[in-house]
């Protein structure tokens, strides 16, 4: 794995080696990323990237949230609760861009407390497939306080996603055996 675009280009990530079973460690390959990014800079969905404030849930290596600073975002937060994940994500920080511009906060994806800084602009969800996950920490997210009003959502999974309560789908495509949702906050959470 490497970092595909941006200031970083080329930079090999940390090898996920065996992994974490227990956790479903499955990177994002390279392929599904550099595709993932060029909807994201193509255009049609606008400039999600540029000046973002990233939050990458269920960030397993972190390559996604990375990819998004290398091209132009401010900062990324990761949030892993898995001990292989976390020490992975701390490597390729490291390898790129320092702690200066990236966090990680070692807890549970769908158990998220009441969120103590600003909103994110560009949110990328990347849960265990098949376990339904991604809809809970979503709604999590949305109540307290992650997810800005006019965010841009990227739902990773292994079957197409619907748009959650409070959410609309923007647009929807089919990598090999992923799929990436699009998502727009419709209604902010009470």
């Amino acid at each position: 794995m490497r970092i595909i675009g941006g200031e970083w280009r080329g930079i090999a990530l940390a090898a996920v080696g065996k992994g974490d079973q227990g956790k479903h460690l499955r990177p994002t390959t390279d392929r599904v990323r550099e595709s993932l990014f060029n909807v994201l800079q193509g255009g049609k969905l606008g400039d999600p990237i540029t000046d973002a404030r990233v939050l990458d849930l269920f960030a397993g290596t972190g390559a996604l949230g990375l990819e998004a600073v290398s091209r132009g975002a401010t900062t990324v937060t990761f949030v892993d609760d898995g001990r292989v994940a976390g020490g992975l994500i701390r490597d390729n920080i490291r390898k790129t861009c320092g702690s200066e511009r990236a966090k990680l906060i070692k807890a549970d994806a769908t158990r998220l407390p009441q969120n103590p800084d600003a909103p994110y602009d560009l949110i990328f969800l990347d849960p265990p497939y098949g376990k339904s996950m991604g809809q809970k920490a979503l709604s999590l997210a949305s109540q307290n306080g992650w997810i800005d009003p006019d965010a841009l959502l990227v739902w990773e999974e292994n079957t197409p996603q619907v748009a959650p309560d409070r959410f609309t789908q923007l647009d929807q495509r089919k990598y090999g055996d992923t799929w990436m949702t699009f998502l727009e906050v419709a209604e902010p959470a009470p």
